[in-house]
């Protein structure tokens, strides 16, 4: 409910003063005009809902030869290993949210120091926007999204025990050096494991 005089928040469909009957919201299925693709329409109001693909931000986080890992306390991929990363909040920039997200899974301070690059895996919606991060003391732990958080030198990653195909592009691309690069995921075949690499 929205209290009165206040606008609803950005992309928020205003029902205010409508009868129960016409507060459905986008339900119909069509091209809206000006448009190239099918969406979701309020057949009341008019209302466009927009899929968009999602933002993925993290970072590769060095503190002298060795690299942070996290092991995932949550679904999807429980158990494995990953690098600091979720989902961009609004409000902030992608190296803002990458540093916020390894405060968060890790309880490590960083500086985001270059982009690594942009991972991207367009049959599920998301782009994965990659940094290179210096550590500013080694102090790191577990949260409720890590069971366990470590500093791993390059020679002891655990390659076959890694969540997502985007966390070895990452540690790979950082390990390299180099500019950023970009890199287009193939969908996995049918009947394969849905985190295979590509």
């Amino acid at each position: 409910m929205i209290a009165r005089g206040l606008r609803p928040p950005s992309g928020m469909r205003d029902t205010r003063g409508m009868p129960e009957s016409r507060k459905r919201g986008p339900s119909v299925r069509e091209i809206p005009n000006g448009d190239n693709r099918e969406r979701l329409v309020c057949p009341d109001c008019g209302f466009i809902q927009y899929e968009n693909p999602k933002l993925i931000v993290g970072a590769v986080c060095l503190w002298e030869d060795r690299v942070l890992l996290c092991r995932r306390a949550i679904p999807p991929r429980y158990g494995y290993w990953t690098i600091p990363a979720g989902f961009m909040e609004l409000n902030e920039s992608t190296a803002d949210g990458a540093a916020r997200e390894v405060v968060e899974e890790s309880r490590a301070k960083v500086a985001i120091e270059d982009l690594l690059g942009l991972f991207e895996i367009p049959w599920i919606g998301q782009v994965c926007v990659f940094y290179r991060a210096r550590l500013l003391g080694p102090e790191c732990g577990p949260t409720g999204e890590s069971s366990e958080v470590a500093l791993v030198p390059w020679g002891e990653v655990p390659w076959d025990g890694l969540a997502f195909p985007s966390v070895r592009w990452a540690l790979e691309r950082c390990r390299e050096g180099g500019q950023a690069r970009f890199h287009v995921a193939r969908k996995p075949a049918e009947g394969s494991p849905p985190f295979t690499e590509d």
